[in-house]
């Protein structure tokens, strides 16, 4: 079976794509997973200068699913850079940047901070739910667009947005993107959500509200890239929410996404990517496919 995936100006050898905030930096995940599984991962998301995150509770557990609200905890991109950046080359896998602040130029500066680091391509994280005291960038296709275009200008790598399911209007937002000039979008982030212990009557997050992975969103997120696909089509997609087996992968591809992240089944299962890839494998020789992107955008009509 042939992986190998296009992704708008960038070529992978498989369609599967560590997600940020779930392989670390990339450098230090390969210590304990297979990188030869994926066609890249995504660093956790940078900001221009050191970030605490939110105060404890920052996890938990919510039915199938998981609630987290760390507040992306980070170096800041010069530390990050000096320690993360000479390694790599090392990784035997691409490794994409995330970039996330306040305002356009926060996004800009950590953007360029990541190319002189090294990393292969710039995701632009506009979609994160648990920032106190700041909307989601992502909810706006305008303000949305006014950062990938301080990007765009700030870097000659390829660029990506990651989008929110929260969104009134996904096409929307893609569209703004795609114009501003982005080469792909990623469908999609955690969902706002909550949860209560009933027994202390206070929520389990310390910030009340947080993301919702897993599982469970998986509808939601295949639902934004069909969306997403029959609206801008030739638009590049990376599928992203619920992925834990092979078939997940299969349908996110059908929906008209290129390629496909694997999130918050790390934390369960870091060597995960292997069980998904093996499960692909047998259900492209069980219906005769050759080629994975053979099945990109295969979805019958109805």
């Amino acid at each position: 079976m042939d992986r190998a995936i296009v992704l708008g100006p960038v070529e992978l050898r498989s369609p599967l794509i560590g997600a940020s905030g779930t392989v670390g930096s990339g450098v230090d995940f390969v210590a304990v997973a297979d990188p030869g599984r994926y066609g890249a991962l995504v660093a956790k998301s940078v900001a221009p200068d050191a970030w605490r995150g939110n105060r404890p509770p920052r996890l938990a557990p919510a039915g199938l699913g998981m609630l987290n609200a760390i507040g992306i905890q980070n170096p800041g991109i010069e530390q990050w850079a000096a320690e993360v950046g000479p390694r790599l080359n090392g990784v035997g896998v691409p490794v994409w940047g995330s970039a996330v602040g306040y305002t356009p130029e926060d996004f800009a500066r950590v953007a360029k901070g990541l190319e002189d680091a090294g990393v292969q391509a710039v995701e632009i994280n506009l979609s994160c739910p648990n920032l106190d005291g700041h909307g989601l960038i992502a909810l706006d296709p305008a303000a949305s667009a006014r950062v990938v275009e301080a990007v765009r200008r700030s870097v000659s790598l390829p660029v990506a947005a990651k989008l929110s399911p929260n969104a009134s209007d996904i096409v929307a937002v893609a569209r703004s993107v795609r114009e501003a000039g982005a080469d792909w979008v990623v469908l999609t982030n955690t969902v706002l959500g909550a949860a209560i212990d009933i027994e202390t009557r206070r929520p389990r997050l310390s910030t009340v509200t947080g993301g919702y992975s897993g599982p469970p969103v998986k509808p939601i997120a295949l639902w934004c890239v069909m969306e997403v696909a029959a609206a801008l089509p030739g638009f590049p997609i990376v599928g992203c929410g619920g992925v834990t087996k092979g078939a997940d992968v299969v349908e996110f591809l059908l929906a008209g996404a290129s390629a496909v992240a694997v999130g918050t089944a790390h934390f369960a299962e870091p060597r995960v990517a292997g069980r998904i890839d093996r499960e692909l494998a047998r259900w492209c020789r069980k219906h005769g496919v050759a080629r994975v992107f053979d099945l990109v955008g295969g979805v019958a009509k109805r």
